[in-house]
């Protein structure tokens, strides 16, 4: 028999406590905190994570910190308090999140990171990242080609505070800047928000009419974008996201967005929980602290086998 709890933390959130047989000690417990499923990207993450737990035996704790790190702070408290054996997360921001790894570390939870590194090494087990400058030169060499290495173009970075932002953005100028006939005319930070790329978009479109392409941080950007671009009726602007996103890959197929670069969130969430496993049982993951996972790009030739952040054969 499996059961559903809803936990109140101090009046802040409601949290769920998921799928332990009644009886089950809390000894058993992975905490599982990440940003808001609202982004299918880390939807995919706290799936992908809260499934393998599952499978391999563990309660689960499913959190989200919103991108707060005042929250993410008291998620951790929760987290200790629980008693939780160990943390899969994705951070709130790569110095933020160096504190309440460590608290937990110095409680005698390890910690496992997905997708965002923080600052300090040696403070969590692992941290498992894609290659976001590999798949970045991934897709600026096919914006690249899609423009046809010149023309005005449009940069939307994401949040400064993630590491993965800047990663990003440097792979993509590390390629593109190469050819002298493409010219940047605007870099705005939309901080990976779809509404915010939109709001974005509508002012870099007054402002240059004339643009070509739109590069973007992530796929979330990429749609907002794409939407604004839509209401204006610049359908031949070039967009590029990053990601790998179920909504991209259909504006891919329906010849709106016209590539993005896959980074295999699911698989990443999985992989930490079983090295969260194998550490707990053996005191080692037999890796490295920190490992890349590379990403594939993902345009009209291959979307069809796009599925959750993963491709199929």
């Amino acid at each position: 028999m499996t059961f559903t709890r809803r936990l109140l933390l101090s009046g802040i959130a409601a949290v769920t406590l998921i799928g332990a047989p009644l009886g089950a000690s809390a000894a058993d417990l992975i905490a599982i905190i990440t940003p808001s499923p609202d982004n299918p990207f880390f939807k995919a993450e706290a799936e992908g994570a809260d499934a393998k737990a599952k499978e391999l035996g563990y309660e689960t704790l499913v959190l989200v910190h919103d991108d707060d790190a005042n929250k993410q702070n008291e998620l951790f408290d929760t987290a200790i308090a629980r008693g939780a054996k160990a943390i899969i997360l994705d951070n709130a921001g790569a110095d933020a999140s160096v504190a309440p790894v460590k608290k937990a570390k110095d409680a005698g939870i390890p910690s496992f990171l997905i997708d965002r590194e923080i600052t300090q090494s040696g403070v969590a087990v692992s941290q498992i990242v894609s290659n976001n400058y590999q798949g970045a030169q991934l897709g600026a060499e096919e914006f690249v080609r899609l423009m046809g290495e010149k023309g005005k173009f449009a940069e939307l970075v994401g949040k400064e505070s993630d590491t993965n932002a800047g990663i990003r953005s440097k792979g993509y100028h590390d390629v593109i800047d190469q050819y002298p006939d493409m010219e940047m005319v605007a870099q705005q930070s939309a901080n990976w928000s779809q509404p915010e790329a939109f709001e974005k978009m509508e002012s870099i479109l007054q402002a240059n009419p004339d643009i070509k392409g739109v590069i973007s941080g992530n796929d979330t950007m990429a749609m907002g974008a794409w939407a604004a671009l839509e209401a204006a009726g610049k359908t031949d602007v070039i967009v590029v996201g990053f990601d790998g996103s179920n909504d991209v890959r259909d504006s891919i197929e329906k010849g709106g967005i016209k590539a993005t670069v896959l980074q295999p969130a699911y698989r990443q969430a999985q992989l930490a929980v079983e090295q969260a496993d194998k550490y707990l049982k053996s005191g080692s993951t037999g890796q490295e602290e920190k490992q890349l996972m590379d990403c594939e790009l993902i345009n009209a030739d291959n979307a069809g086998k796009l599925e959750t952040f993963a491709l199929t054969e």
